[in-house]
């Protein structure tokens, strides 16, 4: 009898109204078992909280076969191994003293790294020691794990290895010194450092984030992912050059709701964009303004797993990568733009037989073919192509179903294009986007809105006022810092050559 089997038999012993509940997922194909994420409540649709397995909010974590043990009567479980899988549901009869043996398969509906796309989710707040099977249970490949968080962190009395990047089951990658700042101004995480970030000493304002040494001291290749686009220092850290991507499917959004308020962000007009969606939406539409600066930066997902509620790999950002997957060429791909967004949907998109991120040149104007390949569970009205910000064109969804067409885009000056589908999920933002196209038309290679720079350094003026400290010196650092941010964004009003 083995351990785990002997426990569960005590435990049923001691306590009579006890039993157990073992449950095997296969592989709908190969009928190899397979790790998944298993969703279980009692009859009363109470969440049952499990020690047996890596657990989080409402869900555990398993790798083939799990036995736990439960109080008797009937509970409902629900399995999911992310979107590229289908669910499985049942109820399960717990009797005492007995051992309930249920045996599910999962079929995957699509296998998107056989075609070259890799998921990934950047906001990751799981134990590291769990990370392999979490990201088993996901279908996930790359997972940077945060370790180190304001005040928090996991090497305080642990040595830093050399490798910070750890390989396994062949084409799986976490991060291990992946990091955050998180205070008045937002949230941005940090990536392929050597060593975690010093926040002895920070408050809530100062020191201002992205300046000298306050930021990359001997880190020079540290990525920044600006977590959410609407938080109040977003301006100033694209400003001071960092933003490597930008979290476009970010933690507000999540698998059973929203949370609908900015937080300490910059507030939508919730009377334009109401709830729950209009945050979902507020993200994108800053995202389009930061695209009308003329600025090129990829969009990317998280999920906060570990502090808000979702799975890991809820949000997720696919990266195209030609040949095996590698570390280094995931985030190359990330950083050329070769990627989608999703929480849900599988959007493939080709524009002339190109990935998102490619630039098309022309010398007078160009007209773009769209052609797509769409999966969803949960129904999508219409395909969007949004062009410099605006909706251009609905495909619904059916005349998409029969020709795999989106039409057409054309452009007679520089701009950008992208995909988005937004699904009719009435509790949350469930949507998939491409990153953007690019589009250079004769020698005016970059289209720069001046009302869209105007909007960030309005913001920017903003963010001045509302900097508060009591030392006065601290307080006239942080001003004159955020000043450097103000005049570059009036150098791009200067430099505008739209609206």
């Amino acid at each position: 009898m083995g351990r785990l089997a002997l426990i569960l038999w005590a435990a049923m012993a001691a306590a009579p109204d006890m039993g157990s509940f073992t449950l095997t997922v296969r592989d709908g194909a190969t009928r190899a078992p397979v790790a998944v994420r298993v969703h279980l409540r009692d009859w009363d649709g109470k969440v049952v909280k499990v020690s047996e397995h890596p657990y989080w909010h409402d869900h555990y974590a398993v790798d083939g076969a799990s036995t736990i043990a439960l109080p008797t009567g009937y509970y409902r479980y629900t399995i999911e191994r992310g979107p590229e899988f289908d669910s499985a549901n049942g109820v399960v009869s717990i009797h005492a003293g007995e051992n309930a043996e249920v045996i599910e398969q999962i079929l995957r509906l699509i296998d998107m790294p056989a075609r070259g796309w890799w998921p990934g989710d950047l906001h990751v707040h799981r134990p590291v020691e769990d990370i392999e099977v979490l990201m088993r249970a996901e279908a996930l490949h790359i997972a940077p794990v945060i370790t180190w968080w304001n005040a928090k962190n996991y090497w305080t009395e642990r040595a830093i290895p050399r490798e910070t990047v750890v390989k396994f089951d062949s084409n799986r990658f976490y991060e291990v010194m992946a990091g955050e700042d998180e205070r008045n101004g937002g949230a941005y995480l940090y990536f392929h450092r050597n060593a975690p970030m010093d926040f002895r000493g920070y408050d809530k304002e100062y020191p201002f984030p992205f300046a000298g040494d306050t930021f990359a001291k001997n880190n020079a290749a540290t990525w920044t992912d600006i977590e959410k686009p609407f938080w109040w220092d977003v301006p100033a850290a694209i400003a001071f050059g960092r933003g490597d991507s930008i979290g476009l499917a970010n933690n507000h959004m999540c698998r059973s709701g929203m949370y609908e308020s900015e937080a300490w962000g910059r507030a939508r007009d919730s009377r334009r964009l109401p709830s729950p969606r209009g945050n979902g939406y507020w993200s994108q539409e800053i995202y389009y303004e930061l695209l009308n600066c003329g600025l090129r930066i990829p969009p990317s997902a998280g999920s906060a797993s570990g502090v808000l509620p979702n799975p890991v790999g809820y949000n997720r950002v696919y990266v195209q990568v030609e040949g095996p997957l590698t570390w280094e060429a995931w985030w190359g791909g990330l950083r050329a733009g070769r990627t989608f967004v999703t929480n849900g949907p599988m959007l493939m998109v080709k524009a002339n037989g190109e990935l998102p991120g490619h630039v098309f040149h022309a010398k007078n104007g160009i007209v773009i073919a769209l052609e797509a390949e769409i999966l969803s569970a949960d129904a999508i009205p219409y395909i969007e192509i949004i062009k410099n910000g605006e909706i251009v064109r609905r495909v619904p969804f059916e005349d998409w179903r029969r020709t795999g067409s989106l039409g057409i885009v054309s452009f007679d000056e520089s701009g950008w294009f992208l995909v988005r589908a937004v699904t009719d999920n009435a509790k949350t933002f469930r949507f998939a986007s491409t990153a953007p196209y690019y589009v250079e038309v004769g020698r005016s290679k970059t289209r720069i809105s001046r009302q869209s720079a105007e909007f960030f350094r309005d913001w920017v003026r903003e963010r001045i006022a509302r900097v508060q400290h009591d030392d006065a010196a601290k307080k006239a650092e942080l001003i004159r810092d955020y000043g450097i941010a103000e005049r570059f964004w009036d150098e791009r009003m200067k430099r505008a050559n739209a609206e």
